[in-house]
């Protein structure tokens, strides 16, 4: 089980209640939309163990790689997969393919995450990981990482025009549709990454300049704090609080609320 800290309700799923998700829970209509947007086949991938350190056991050897899934049918094909891998954590890959398999372009994201916020209780990440409390964070920092994104969105809108907001579960992802955007370069993206972190804005720069392809997919159960991966406009962000509202709780804690 993991050492680390969260708010009061937040904490790892078992296997069971994972299960139980995975095939009662995961909304596959609105998934199946959320993934219409993208040109070709898209790439997924589980984390079965690494943080939380429950897995099944005939995995205990793959627990703590990232497992990819590109062969399957159909969507359902794809939650069979992962109610077989009972992960912690289950992710697509931004990138885009062609005909051919070759990369033509990549979603463009922006990770704000709590634990990367600098606390005024808790202090930096840097603090953090000396404590060895890397992804621990407070209730103080989910507020602040909610307003942060509202923040970089309101920047953002600047120049971008479709896109979407994400709770992560620890933090919050901002999805970028625009056409022009799946073109940057990777050097466009590192300055862009880098411009914003010189206005302050606390962005993990490896997602945001492609590093880092794979992005937790929405709908799907956060196992390291046990709420849904959940797409948010800009006026349900506003007021949005991930430790009560019922539309990231999944059904196996609102039996317990």
């Amino acid at each position: 089980m993991t050492g680390y800290s969260f708010p009061k309700g937040m904490r790892p799923s078992t296997l069971d209640e994972r299960a139980r998700f995975y095939a009662r829970e995961l909304n596959m209509p609105k998934l199946e939309r959320w993934l219409e947007k993208r040109n070709g086949k898209t790439v997924f991938a589980v984390i079965i163990g690494r943080h939380t350190k429950i897995y099944p056991k005939q995995y205990e050897k793959d627990a703590v790689t990232t497992i990819i899934i590109d062969e399957y049918d159909d969507l359902e094909s794809v939650r069979s997969q992962i109610i077989d891998f009972l992960p912690e954590s289950v992710y697509y890959d931004r990138n885009v393919y062609d005909e051919k398999e070759r990369i033509a372009g990549q979603e463009l994201a922006f990770d704000i995450d709590s634990e990367n916020i600098t606390c005024p209780v808790h202090g930096s990440l840097a603090d953090k990981m000396e404590g060895k409390q890397g992804l621990s964070f407070c209730k103080l920092e989910l507020r602040m990482a909610r307003k942060e994104t509202l923040r970089l969105y309101k920047h953002l809108n600047e120049t971008f025009s479709l896109m979407k907001i994400v709770y992560s579960g620890r933090g919050y992802h901002i999805h970028v549709f625009d056409k022009d955007a799946y073109q940057m370069s990777q050097k466009e993206r590192e300055s862009l990454a880098e411009a914003l972190k010189v206005k302050r804005f606390p962005i993990d720069a490896w997602v945001t300049s492609g590093e880092m392809r794979l992005i937790r997919l929405p709908y799907s159960l956060n196992g390291l704090v046990s709420r849904i991966v959940t797409p948010l406009t800009v006026k349900d962000l506003e007021s949005f609080d991930p430790l009560t509202d019922r539309r990231c709780l999944p059904r196996f804690l609102k039996t317990k609320s």
